[in-house]
């Protein structure tokens, strides 16, 4: 588990972290992920957090359930964007869930550079509760969301 962290920081317009963050993973920039500009592209950090929730299911659960086991789809996905990345920078994707409902929660990912955690993004993802047998929405799974609960330390 990572060290729990509020990702503080100095730039006036990233918002406080309501709660810590307890997942962070790793990611790379890859030689096409670069702009004409030098920046990082802004959908390369939609894929950047792809990743880190693939990484997140299988820390909170433990490796009981496979990304297959995830009974949830991606409903809507908004990303704030603060300050650029560069080629061979340093990024990490911090990941924690701020809500659960019945039939959806939401993750809450910050792009930090691993340095400094200076935050480049934040993206909220809802998901929903999925049953791929009737294709059609569902209640979230209590497996899940007790995985959830645990992980993060905290009611919702």
């Amino acid at each position: 588990m990572t060290t729990p962290s509020l990702l503080p920081s100095d730039n006036p317009r990233v918002p406080a972290a309501e709660h810590p963050f307890r997942h962070a993973v790793d990611v790379q920039t890859r030689f096409t992920d670069i702009d004409i500009l030098g920046h990082v592209n802004n959908n390369v950090y939609l894929s950047m957090m792809d990743l880190a929730k693939v990484s997140y299911f299988e820390a909170i659960t433990e490796g009981q359930m496979t990304i297959r086991d995830i009974r949830a789809v991606v409903v809507n996905i908004n990303c704030d964007f603060f300050e650029p990345s560069y080629f061979n920078e340093p990024l990490q994707v911090w990941t924690a869930v701020t809500h659960i409902g019945h039939r959806s929660f939401t993750l809450e990912q910050r792009v930090v550079n691993a340095n400094s955690l200076r935050t480049k993004c934040i993206g909220r993802t809802t998901l929903a509760g999925f049953d791929p047998a009737t294709a059609s929405g569902a209640d979230l799974d209590p497996v899940l969301t007790a995985a959830v609960v645990k992980f993060e330390q905290r009611t919702f």
